[in-house]
Parts: structure tokens; C-alpha cells; sequence
């Protein structure tokens, strides 16, 4: 059975909404969960679960919590047994095969960097977010754990996004588009031309430049970029996203025509919002680091929360980390020829 450690008391709605998520993963799926933080409220979240004692879920002790407003570094250094902590470090000590938090993702890939060390061969670690397509589910990457990057480091997401689409989505041979402002090699800035000349010759199957209107079209599988521009990619896209409901709702609360078109195509609405619905997918799972961590939206709902428990569950069952190990260094091999 696949151990997850779940770090109950990060996000916005922890440990509740946490707990709610992780028993439905739990009851779900051939999984277990170690539920990791103050034993009393976590306690007390559980009491709304009939039962829960005879699921495969265990409370681990963790007095401390690292707000989302705090520097996640210093507030690591003052607090040993934040719940993060006592989380990444379960997994480093083979208590856990993987990790999930909706908590401070600063925090989170700190935690996770100094508990599980680097993969070899990879210099940065990245956050892998799945996107919605016209086609299939896509992954951009990083989405947000570096600011600033280099050509090299961009080669390494390539590689590792294309190991995450084929375990997500069972992609033989997933298309790698690298973000510019131009489909032609020489558009872009430094980065961007520095990293095309490194991705032609890399062992992933590399289409070119993408534009940003082409992220949804389903062109590329694998979305590379800097994590500065990932992250402003991905909350741009939860906005509009947002605003397309409201804008849809204001529509079909209007006229009585449109109040009966909506009754009739209820179905085809309701789709439409699974397929753009963030908490479908989980989080994203933080890519690069010698241990397998899934990282959640800070506001995730419960059924957010128990999916990225059953993600983190199929990954570390497909021997994620290690075929990221694999794929870094027949890359750099190839590199050096």
C-alpha cells in the first residue's frame, strides 16, 4: 500500500478541509494516508468521518504551522517541527513514499529540497502544473519555483515534463513547446534562444516556440518556460477562467430564453467546468527533488486535496522519481556527446 504523508495543516482551510479530502482518498483508493499535525484538531476534524478509525489513517505530531504569510526560510529555521517538516521528513527516512501540502509553497519546496536532496544531474527543481487543452491535458513548467532560470535549466524541465506526461496521461512521445513570443528560433530573449538551440538537439521530441495563444490549443504536451512567466501563465488562467464563469452566469441569469437554453444544455455546462476545474488535477508535483512532493493550491477544496493524494499515490507507484533519474542522465549524456 502506497504511503502518503499529508501535511494537514497548510492551506487556507486546514486542517479541515485537508482531513475531508485525505479520508475520501483514503476510503477511495489502496492508499494510506499519515496525517501530519496537531493531534487535537486533527482529531477533532476527524469526528465528521464515521468510521475513520478503520481506514489506513494515521495522525503523526506536529505542533507548529507555517502561516502563508510568513518568509518561508526563516520560518524553517525557527520552527523544527512545522508540519512541512515532519512531512518531507517522513518521506526522506522511507516512512512515506510521498509527500502532499496545500501549505506555503515556499515553504514546501524548501522542505522538500533540504529533506529529499536533488535528483542528479538536475541543478533546479520545478513545479509541474497540469493545464487544460482543447485536445488533453497539458503541463507547464515551472510554474512558479524559479524566478529566474538559465538555458540549461530549461533543458531539464523539458525532460522531466516529458517523463510527467507520459506517467499523467500515458504520452509515448509528448510534445515539448518551448514559451516565446515568436514561433521563429530567433524570437524571444536570451533565454529563450540560448534554451531552443539546447532543446533541438535533446533527447525529447521538440516542436519549437509556442505562443502563449497556443498554451490551449493542445500544440505542445509539455509547456516550458521560466517560472516567473509560469506562474504569471497560471494565475492569468485561473482569473479568466473565473471570469468566464461569471460572465457565462450573468448570461444565462439574464433573458428567459437563455434560462431554458441553459436547463437544455446543462450537461454540456457542466463538463465544460470539470475540464477547467483546477481541483480535478490535484496540484502540482515538484519536479527535480530526489523525493516525490505534490504541491496544492493554497485555497484547494477537499476533492482537490484527495486528488493530488491519489496523483501522488499513482506516481509513486509508477516509480516516478527514478525514471526522472534515468531520463536527466541519458539527456546529459547526450548532451556531453
Amino acid at each position: 500500500m502506497i504511503r502518503i504523508a499529508v501535511d494537514a495543516m497548510g492551506g487556507d482551510h486546514g486542517p479541515s478541509v485537508i482531513v475531508d479530502g485525505a479520508v475520501a482518498a483514503a476510503r477511495q483508493g489502496d492508499v494510506r494516508v499519515a496525517l501530519v499535525g496537531a493531534t487535537v484538531d486533527l482529531e477533532r476534524a476527524l469526528t465528521r468521518h464515521p468510521g475513520w478509525s478503520a481506514l489506513p489513517i494515521e495522525i503523526v505530531e506536529a505542533c507548529e504551522v507555517i502561516a502563508m504569510a510568513e518568509s518561508p526560510a526563516a520560518a524553517l529555521r525557527r520552527k523544527p517541527g512545522a508540519s512541512i517538516r515532519v512531512a518531507a521528513d517522513r518521506v526522506a527516512c522511507g516512512q512515506a513514499d510521498a509527500l502532499v501540502s496545500a501549505g506555503h509553497t515556499g515553504a514546501t519546496v524548501m522542505a522538500a529540497h533540504a529533506a529529499f536532496g536533488m535528483v542528479s544531474g538536475v541543478d533546479r527543481p520545478a513545479l509541474a502544473a497540469a493545464i487544460p487543452t482543447q485536445k488533453h491535458p497539458a503541463v507547464l513548467l515551472d510554474a512558479g519555483a524559479n524566478a529566474e532560470c538559465r538555458p540549461q535549466h530549461l533543458l531539464q524541465f523539458a525532460v522531466m515534463g516529458s517523463v510527467y506526461a507520459r506517467v499523467a496521461w500515458g504520452l509515448e512521445r509528448p510534445k515539448v513547446g518551448l514559451l516565446s513570443i515568436g514561433e521563429e528560433a530567433t524570437k524571444g530573449n536570451e533565454l529563450t534562444r540560448d534554451a531552443h538551440r539546447l532543446l533541438k538537439s535533446a533527447p525529447v521530441n521538440f516542436i519549437g516556440n509556442i505562443e502563449g495563444r497556443e498554451i490551449y490549443s493542445g500544440a505542445a504536451d509539455v509547456v516550458v518556460c521560466d517560472g516567473f512567466t509560469g506562474n504569471v501563465v497560471l494565475k492569468m488562467s485561473e482569473g479568466l477562467v473565473e471570469t468566464v464563469e461569471t460572465l457565462l452566469a450573468n448570461e444565462l441569469q439574464g433573458a428567459w430564453s437563455s434560462r431554458v437554453g441553459y436547463l437544455l444544455s446543462r450537461r454540456a455546462f457542466e463538463r465544460f467546468r470539470s475540464r477547467l476545474d483546477y481541483s480535478e488535477y490535484g496540484g502540482a508535483a515538484l519536479l527535480g527533488v530526489a523525493g516525490l512532493a505534490i504541491v496544492g493550491h493554497g485555497c484547494s477544496s477537499a476533492k482537490a486535496v484527495g486528488n493530488a493524494v491519489k496523483m501522488a499515490a499513482r506516481f509513486a507507484a509508477a516509480d516516478f522519481t527514478a525514471r526522472i533519474s534515468h531520463e536527466i542522465g541519458a539527456a546529459a549524456g547526450q548532451e556531453r556527446m
